[in-house]
């Protein structure tokens, strides 16, 4: 026998989907496209998304992410001072003239790169943790492969022109979700509009126009070259969700922004990210002949769910479980669902399992609880 508990959650919206790229055209003006949601990694829209083509310095985000994870994991620390090589004050490009032996902090570099595209911090900051630039590549590389960024090759940290240096919109919206969804303290930079190095004698002013015009915005990361032309990943958060939008190849730099802003705005419009709980607390299950009467529960998987907008009212949730276990029980047992549903249409299903395991009585644990009840009885 199963209890049932129904609860009808007004206006919540579940439904675990996998949005069809291209459900509509949008106006967008570039090679290739992307829109993907943070929390579920799910694509909303896409054009051309695996094609590989130059991304310019948009390349740095897998640098700031290795960065990033150096810092989180102790390896690296902020305060740390970097020296700049007679290479890293070589690069040219977007910069912020470092001469060779200069040294700022970790933090000071990583700001430079983050908000004004600095090609001789991010070679610096390679050379710091890995001992040189091509050591440094090579890690790039690695952890594109561990990401399943199957479309891409590193050639430098910067972005700047090279042979074979290419990846896709897809694979640059994986490295940003894994950036901005496990190293969140990287919104301390990518959300500065302007702010100053040296002092104050360096001036610093974000390249990602939508930082200060764009409702929700928190990063990431421009990027152009001749070749390139001109390549964004954008990144935007409102009502609890953040979405990534990647422009690949858009003919001029307006193009970049508006065609971000245009899938971004979409995405907002059309979906919503919500959390699913039981409509009441999930009840311990009895246990017959076990060493505990009875055994806690929990729902198992993630309860948060995108969805389209146009299913935000009458969702209805549905409980179902045991009304009573027999020993041994074990941890993770499967002992009931939660369904969630729309107008008689399952969304979706997420296992309710035990919390713990139950052993059953042994002869002489259960011969001693018969005569305790014996003796209480008589």
């Amino acid at each position: 026998m199963k209890r049932i508990l129904s609860g009808l959650l007004a206006l919540l919206t579940l439904l675990s989907l996998s949005p069809a790229a291209r459900a509509e055209e949008l106006a967008v003006t570039s090679e290739a496209c992307v829109l993907m949601e943070k929390t579920t990694g799910q694509v909303l829209y896409a054009v051309n998304e695996h094609k590989q083509l130059e991304p310019a310095s948009v390349t740095k985000i897998m640098t700031i992410l290795l960065v990033m994870e150096a810092i989180d994991s102790g390896a690296l620390h902020y305060d740390d001072l970097v020296t700049a090589s007679a290479r890293a004050c070589s690069m040219g490009g977007s910069q912020i003239w470092l001469k060779e032996n200069e040294q700022l902090t970790v933090e000071d570099m990583l700001k430079a790169v983050c908000v004004v595209s600095a090609n001789d911090c991010s070679v610096a900051l390679a050379e710091h943790l890995a001992g040189s630039m091509e050591a440094f590549t090579d890690r790039m590389n690695a952890r594109a492969e561990e990401l399943g960024m199957t479309d891409t090759h590193f050639v430098n940290p910067t972005g700047l022109p090279a042979s074979g240096h290419v990846t896709s919109a897809y694979d640059i919206a994986v490295m940003s979700r894994e950036l901005i969804l496990n190293h969140p303290d990287i919104r301390r930079f990518t959300t500065i509009w302007m702010d100053t190095l040296r002092g104050g004698e360096s001036g610093l002013t974000n390249t990602n126009k939508l930082i200060r015009f764009y409702e929700g915005a928190t990063g990431l990361k421009t990027g152009s070259t001749s070749s390139a032309q001109y390549c964004l990943s954008a990144t935007a958060e409102r009502g609890g969700m953040e979405l990534i939008a990647v422009i690949l190849k858009a003919p001029t730099s307006v193009q970049r922004f508006e065609s971000a802003k245009v899938l971004l705005n979409y995405g907002f419009a059309a979906y919503a990210l919500v959390t699913a709980d039981p409509p009441e607390p999930l009840h311990e299950i009895p246990v017959t002949l076990g060493e505990a009467a009875s055994v806690k529960t929990r729902l198992e998987g993630e309860n948060t769910f995108l969805t389209t907008k146009a299913k935000a009212s009458g969702i209805e949730v549905q409980i179902e479980m045991e009304e009573e276990l027999a020993a041994p029980v074990e941890e993770g047992q499967q002992v009931g669902r939660m369904t969630v549903s729309s107008n008689g249409e399952a969304l979706a299903v997420l296992p309710i399992v035990t919390q713990q395991a139950v052993p059953r009585l042994t002869y002489w644990q259960l011969f001693q609880r018969c005569l305790q009840m014996a003796f209480c009885g008589g």
